[in-house]
């Protein structure tokens, strides 16, 4: 029994720190991934400036002008879309991952409370059976409030999803709208 309560010590810091590591690989994946998205939207985006300098220079007057900027819109409108569609996925499945961590976590937290309690029951003096009776109460309401908690979570990331779909739907879609009407102005 001496050696029981080292082990148990052992053993939880060896999951922290298995713990540990894997939130840090989690977090470094999603920054190479975001590093990534970056560089490439950079270079991108300097590719583009120097097509749309190359195109402006070979406009010739002021209605060609307007007509080249307008084809122009939509372009950077749907780009800019694509970025944050990234963007929001890469938040999105780090969120879930970390998630996934924590629930592990919780959930190995609670096996080992509730083991701690029958341990703890079994050992208990006479007349302690109300006190255990609490403990096990109040864990269970713990388990309770995580699980509204988590399912709350997920309700809003759907939400979320959802109202990003269709806010960068409409988006692309008022932009698709403006870049005709602009065309028409011009001619």
């Amino acid at each position: 029994m001496a050696y029981a309560i080292p082990d148990q010590i052992t053993a939880a810091n060896k999951a922290g720190i298995e713990t540990l590591l894997t939130l840090a690989n989690t977090v470094f994946a999603s920054t190479e991934r975001l590093a990534a998205l970056n560089l490439n939207v950079a270079r991108s985006a300097i590719e583009d400036s120097v097509s749309s300098a190359k195109g402006l220079f070979g406009v010739k007057d002021p209605q060609e002008l307007i007509g080249y900027q307008s084809s122009l819109t939509q372009p950077a409108v749907e780009k800019a879309v694509s970025y944050s569609r990234s963007l929001y996925e890469i938040a999105s499945q780090t969120q879930e991952e970390v998630g996934k961590v924590f629930e592990a976590q919780f959930a190995e937290l609670n096996k080992t409370v509730s083991a701690a309690l029958e341990q703890a029951a079994k050992n208990a003096p006479a007349g302690s059976d109300v006190a255990v009776a609490a403990m096990k109460s109040a864990m269970a309401a713990a388990t309770s409030a995580y699980d509204s908690v988590a399912k709350a979570v997920k309700q809003v990331t759907e939400m979320t999803e959802a109202n990003v779909a269709a806010a960068t739907n409409a988006t692309v879609k008022a932009a698709g709208a403006a870049t005709p009407k602009s065309k028409k102005v011009a001619a």
